[in-house]
């Protein structure tokens, strides 16, 4: 059978899923009866809850004769390493923009590594239906974006179809009738080159995923380069630099139907296939035939760019939410991610106890830490810090500089310009961008970003939208400010009393509710202040036989601040960790005791 590889790239909820479940059903791969989720190639639970895509999935449709193989990536910039990998297994990109926000940050991140790799994109803008859309003008600047990204004359002269995902329609111009996806389908087949693989050579694919089966275990998908690959067939595992991995047989190979992965007896070159079997074998090795010497090409991953250090949680309460709680057993979970995703790095501390793991963003990490927590493991983790790389020759530091756009209302473009300057941004382009928006364009250094998320939507009241891809290494920009306020940190062990909360009330703005769980250096509200203050959240009223007005004893409390994982990452200074068990987060400071925080303190002065 007739064989095509694309990949779907675009920015984050442009309608890259939404369009690929209108593709399944339109080529038939679902029954008329079947009933499926919408955005169904988002199965992971945290991908639904979010609306985003994590993990690269395969899935593939029959057009005219011709099998269709489909990559959905992810469109955040935090994953980028798996859409790096996605690149070196296909033919032809579609470029999905949508037809209201045109080509954002991530867009350019992907669309730039795709024209390296030589391949001619399809642009497909999407949500042409939308009442704000503007897909001229949206398609003047995706090729001024390609050509800005050095695009070759070939790749400039790409096709383009408008179309609505969700509404299952796409056409080449605009006063067509809008029926299906037909046109998209068409021009799939007629503009993607077929795989170039050799059918005849030794078989030999690339590993490029990696995820694990209850039932299989370790489970690889890559695309067959050459040869055919058979059921219970010897092979071998290369890596990158050459050196035997393993020798093994492929217990299992399955190819993507639809939403399945099937069992296959064979699968010819050029098919992207899953297979099991291989103990060892990870991300980048080639497995081959036995004769087969040299391992394929794999493209090195852009490093990490921060850092989060994940030990085993000490507080009082531990033990209490979570059955994995001991270093062994985190030790174990990390190290398994990092060997299927390659963005992530794993290791361990002199302690033992903990472990730094570096990734390319706080959505990446905190999506890892959510799932950890969803298993059951306890946490405590550190704030997070980003990685240096140092000059060998002058000894000067480098950190990563990241590309921010912002999308925000004319009213709040002063604020936001005022914030990202004072974390050392700098502004390189601000214009128009229609219905009374302004879209603001920084360079500025990752660490000044850690947590501005909550600020910026504060700031532009939930109204803005903040983008932000790697843009390179820069030399260090100097001192960031940091959080402004002390914190409340609680000085006893117990459950927190309503009434000595309103008491506090007047101190700052609180974090729990009457009823919590409380233990010594347990941080329990923000300080008005910039020092941290000692209080007892269980302090109740004294009791006496003095009669008061019935005021006097109504306890009004102002509803708490409950953070989320990432707020709650964000906001916490270098001497605090945040306590992730199943159930809880809470922020708490390094050192219980204070008496030794004051140590500490005066050490830290010295």
């Amino acid at each position: 059978m007739n064989i095509r590889n694309i990949a779907i790239i675009a920015h984050v909820d442009h309608g890259k899923t939404t369009l690929v479940d209108a593709m399944l059903r339109q080529s038939g791969a679902f029954r008329a009866n079947q009933q499926v989720a919408e955005r169904a190639l988002d199965s992971n639970e945290l991908e639904r809850e979010r609306g985003i895509t994590i993990l690269a999935k395969c899935t593939s449709v029959v057009w005219r004769e011709v099998r269709i193989n489909i990559v959905d990536t992810p469109g955040h910039a935090d994953f980028g390493g798996e859409v790096e990998r996605i690149l070196n297994m296909v033919d032809g990109v579609l470029v999905l923009v949508d037809a209201a926000e045109g080509p954002m940050p991530q867009t350019k991140f992907v669309v730039g590594k795709a024209l390296r790799q030589g391949l001619r994109p399809i642009v497909v803008i999407n949500k042409v239906d939308r009442p704000d859309a503007r897909p001229i003008e949206v398609h003047n600047q995706v090729f001024d974006l390609f050509a800005a990204l050095d695009a070759s004359d070939a790749q400039l002269d790409f096709p383009t179809l408008f179309a609505s995902g969700r509404s299952g329609w796409a056409v080449d111009d605009l006063a067509a009738p809008r029926r299906d996806l037909a046109p998209l389908f068409e021009l799939i087949l007629s503009h993607v080159p077929a795989p170039r693989a050799d059918p005849d050579a030794p078989f030999a694919m690339l590993a490029t995923t990696l995820d694990y089966d209850p039932y299989l275990g370790r489970v690889l998908t890559g695309l067959i380069h050459s040869g055919t690959a058979r059921l219970n067939m010897p092979v071998k595992s290369l890596g990158r630099d050459g050196r035997l991995v393993e020798q093994a047989r492929l217990t299992k190979l399955l190819a993507f139907r639809g939403l399945e992965r099937r069992p296959i007896e064979e699968a010819q070159a050029g098919d992207i296939i899953a297979v099991a079997g291989l103990a060892l074998t990870t991300v980048a090795d080639t497995i081959c035939a036995p004769e087969v010497e040299t391992p394929l090409p794999a493209d090195p991953i852009d490093p990490p760019t921060l850092a989060m250090t994940f030990s085993v949680n000490d507080s009082p309460l531990a033990g209490r939410e979570g059955s994995k709680v001991t270093s062994r057993v985190i030790g174990e979970r990390l190290f398994r991610e990092a060997e299927g995703n390659v963005a992530i790095r794993v290791t361990q501390s002199a302690q033992k106890e903990a472990f730094e793991v570096a990734g390319r963003g706080e959505l990446q990490l905190g999506v890892l830490i959510e799932t950890m927590r969803r298993e059951g493991y306890e946490l405590s983790i550190s704030r997070p810090r980003v990685l240096f790389t140092t000059d060998p020759v002058t000894g000067q530091r480098f950190e990563p500089i990241e590309e921010i756009v912002v999308d925000v209302d004319e009213e709040f473009a002063g604020i936001v310009v005022d914030k990202l300057a004072r974390r050392k941004a700098e502004m390189q382009e601000m214009r128009p961008s229609g219905g009374g928006k302004l879209r603001l364009t920084f360079l500025g250094p990752t660490r000044g970003l850690i947590g501005y998320q909550g600020e910026f939507l504060a700031d532009t009241r939930g109204t803005g939208v903040v983008s932000r891809v790697f843009h390179g290494y820069a030399p260090h920009k100097g001192p960031v400010e940091g959080r402004r306020n002390g914190v409340l940190v609680s000085t006893a062990d117990g459950v927190a009393i309503a009434y000595a909360l309103w008491n506090l009330e007047e101190r700052g703005p609180m974090f729990i509710e009457p009823g919590a769980q409380v233990y010594q250096g347990m941080i329990i509200g923000a300080h008005t202040r910039g020092n941290d203050l000692d209080v007892n959240p269980l302090k109740g009223k004294q009791l006496t036989n003095i009669r008061t007005t019935a005021k006097d004893e109504a306890v009004r409390l102002t509803p708490p601040i409950l953070m989320s994982l990432e707020q709650a990452i964000a906001y916490v200074a270098d001497d605090e960790l945040v306590e992730v068990t199943p159930k809880s987060i809470r922020l708490r400071k390094r050192l219980l005791d204070p008496n030794a925080r004051r140590r500490a303190a005066r050490a830290a002065a010295e």
